[in-house]
């Protein structure tokens, strides 16, 4: 009995206490759920900035040409081509050609068959050949393998622009580094202690000569191409100038400074470096990737780069299942071209960059595979990435003055001994898109600088809309 009034007044106790926490709960006491305050008013709305208002909707800052806009006179236009083929300081063999981007009407042209040495304006194939081929978005990787416990094998994947330690995001030439790679290697082995590797590069991705036999033996040496190879520190050079002279075996020299990279990261490099395949066993555990493909390919255009050109012309055959070999390279960039509708029928490439001898192509064929780009969105960019006249590239310093082409023209050069090319696109004074091919190959001599300023000049009366 006397344990349940125990039970009985414990149950009581916290009865009276518990009542009286909600009491005070209620007159906020104590904290708790319960309150007789009133309800509180509701929260002010949440402010906002004085003058805050919504924005425009984002519009395109340079508007598309108007179809519309008027096509210059083909009579006017074609006596300016006629004074241009008639200027004794370009010589006697020229060929010139304009044609309207919209309609692919012939404004103007002389000798726009004639089968003359392109120089570097041939580039503008092998730029359209990459867009129609691997694409803009493609990428070089460049890896490392581990074979066995510490067996390194460097694989070349195509991109001869590797910076010699840290890539840098925002260049194209030095996108992917060295160093970078030799950052994830050391991340992969450093983990067991690995302190000593030999090291080996596979550079198997091109095949045949490095450098086309219809090269002359001094340009090459003179540094205006580089051995293609499937791997290489800034396309080669020995120096910064642009033309400096090229290292003889590119993909082993890239070889000795990503050794050089590990070493300055605690690995030593054993032994002497040789070529070998990467074993199909080795797995990857480093790589880095160059800038897309179609940015490099806007590298090759402006700067008028021999050796990038030939490396592209060897993706796209590889791309097409061919050997990535000069020979394969000249023929599926041809073919390409000549897929969009392009008849290159007497045209010759004897190499990609046109520094070779013994390439021909006519006006005409230049100004198609113009047309024939622009038509493609997905190639367009292979157009709009040439050289902006006074601005950038090869036409840096050129279309001086007030000069009316300068901002509105972008174009290929071409320069050899004797030779000058231009070709492209203006826009004239009325808005309206023109395309055009000038090539002089028998200019007298000492008169090739003449020949940039007299191409210019055409250029320029075309942007006043081709009718002075």
């Amino acid at each position: 009995m006397g344990w349940r009034l125990r039970v009985g007044a414990t149950v009581t106790t916290v009865v009276v206490l518990f009542g009286g926490y909600l009491v005070a709960d209620a007159y906020d006491v104590v904290p708790g759920m319960v309150t007789l305050e009133p309800a509180p008013e509701p929260a002010a709305p949440f402010p906002t900035a004085p003058g805050a208002t919504t924005g425009p909707s984002p519009a395109v800052a340079v508007p598309a040409l108007p179809d519309a806009a008027p096509v210059p006179d083909a009579t006017e236009l074609g006596d300016l081509v006629d004074d241009l083929a008639d200027d004794d300081r370009l010589g006697k063999r020229t060929g010139v050609m304009v044609v309207d981007a919209v309609t692919g009407e012939t404004l103007g042209a002389s000798g726009q068959d004639r089968l003359l040495v392109p120089a570097s304006a041939q580039k503008i194939l092998t730029g359209v050949a990459a867009y129609a081929g691997p694409g803009g978005d493609t990428r070089l990787v460049t890896r490392v393998m581990l074979h066995g416990d510490n067996r390194l094998v460097l694989v070349g994947g195509g991109d001869m622009m590797l910076a010699a330690d840290d890539g840098d995001p925002g260049a194209i030439n030095g996108h992917a580094g060295l160093g970078d790679l030799a950052d994830q290697v050391v991340a992969q082995i450093g983990l067991s202690g690995t302190r000593s590797v030999t090291l080996t590069v596979d550079d198997t991705l091109f095949t045949g000569p490095a450098v086309a036999s219809s090269v002359r033996a001094n340009d090459a040496a003179d540094g205006y191409i580089a051995p293609v190879a499937a791997l290489a520190v800034d396309v080669a050079r020995l120096t910064d100038d642009k033309y400096a002279r090229r290292e003889e075996d590119p993909a082993l020299a890239a070889a000795e400074t990503f050794a050089e990279a590990l070493a300055d990261r605690g690995i030593d490099v054993s032994g002497q470096i040789a070529r070998q395949a990467a074993p199909s066993s080795a797995r990857e555990i480093g790589r880095v990737e160059s800038a897309p493909l179609g940015d490099i390919v806007g590298y090759l255009l402006e700067e008028s780069d021999n050796t990038i050109t030939e490396v592209v012309g060897r993706l796209v055959a590889i791309d097409a299942g061919l050997p990535g070999s000069g020979d394969a390279a000249v023929s599926e960039v041809m073919a390409t071209v000549e897929a969009l509708g392009v008849d290159l029928s007497g045209a010759e490439l004897a190499d990609l960059s046109g520094l070779g001898t013994g390439s021909v192509m006519s006006a005409r064929q230049l100004v198609d595979t113009l047309v024939a780009a622009a038509a493609e969105p997905d190639l367009r960019e292979s157009v709009t990435g040439l050289p902006v006249a006074g601005l950038q590239g090869t036409l840096a310093d050129r279309f001086g003055g007030d000069n009316p082409g300068r901002g509105y023209a972008e174009a290929k050069t071409g320069s050899l001994p004797d030779v000058r090319s231009l070709a492209g696109t203006v826009v004239t004074a009325d808005d309206r898109l023109l395309v055009f091919a000038l090539i002089a190959d028998r200019i007298p001599e000492g008169g090739s600088y003449g020949a940039n300023l007299i191409f210019d000049r055409f250029v320029g009366d075309l942007a006043t809309c081709g009718c002075p």
